[in-house]
């Protein structure tokens, strides 16, 4: 079974977010970088799937050339093939990205090894979009399924399925296909010395997808407002104990 993981560089979450003079991108230039941890239950499941029943791990990015990175760390986790769909870095939107994925697909198509599988997180890490998988299903005319908390393949077809509204939802239907999977799905495992030896390694198809603009424009990004709170030392020892006695009355915790 061939299986293509798509993932996406994003900026690693925790820090303070920063955008750039212009308005137009999040200043990444202090930023660590990972991919989201719904596309690393993506590449763990992938890796389950093949040690139960065969087959290869091709992993897929687009980005800007360290990106490269994010595709060596999949490697390192047990995928067999990388490809890397460089662009110059500025952000491309669903539309467009959705377009470089299905382009793949044709080529391993056209290349006589074609894919049985796409999975895919359920949304990216840094824009909340969850368009990606969608359309290149419809693009592509394959079932899709969303949101999968467990996955099941045998006999070239898929059971999938996930949480709705305190049910389960259960879909059945055949390969080829694309799934987009959430975190919690598996647990996905930390890289050995030896995979990270072969990442290293590893040669990174390279293709260079052609840029298209979208209907949508984005104007600007803000990060917005946010309270800040001022803390007051009331005192040291025994003698803040007047001034925590007060406050705890105006709270009401005293009787």
């Amino acid at each position: 079974m061939e299986i293509l993981v798509c993932v996406k560089r994003v900026p690693q979450v925790g820090g303070r977010i920063v955008v750039t003079p212009d308005g137009q991108e999040v200043d990444t230039r202090m930023s660590g970088f990972a991919i989201s941890p719904h596309e690393e239950c993506a590449v763990e499941e992938a890796g389950q799937l093949t040690e139960r029943g065969g087959g290869r791990v091709s992993v897929l990015t687009l980005g800007p050339a360290d990106a490269e990175q994010q595709l060596r760390d999949c490697l390192a986790l047990g995928a067999g093939r990388a490809v890397l769909l460089e662009t110059d870095g500025r952000e491309w939107g669903p539309i467009a990205t959705a377009a470089a994925i299905v382009a793949e697909v044709r080529r391993q198509e056209v290349a006589g090894q074609p894919y049985d599988l796409l999975l895919l997180g359920n949304e990216a890490a840094d824009t909340g979009d969850c368009q990606v998988g969608v359309r290149v299903a419809q693009e592509l005319g394959w079932p899709c399924a969303t949101g999968i908390k467990k996955l099941q393949i045998a006999d070239g077809a898929a059971e999938a399925r996930r949480e709705y509204r305190g049910a389960e939802e259960i879909f059945e239907f055949p390969l080829p296909a694309v799934i987009t999977v959430r975190e919690g799905i598996n647990l996905p495992r930390y890289p050995s010395l030896p995979g990270r030896l072969r990442a290293k390694r590893a040669a990174i198809e390279r293709h260079e997808p052609q840029w298209q603009p979208e209907g949508l424009r984005m104007r600007a990004l803000r990060v917005p407002e946010t309270t800040r709170q001022q803390a007051t030392v009331l005192g040291s020892g025994v003698d803040a104990v007047p001034a925590l006695v007060e406050i705890l009355a105006e709270l009401g915790v005293l009787t």
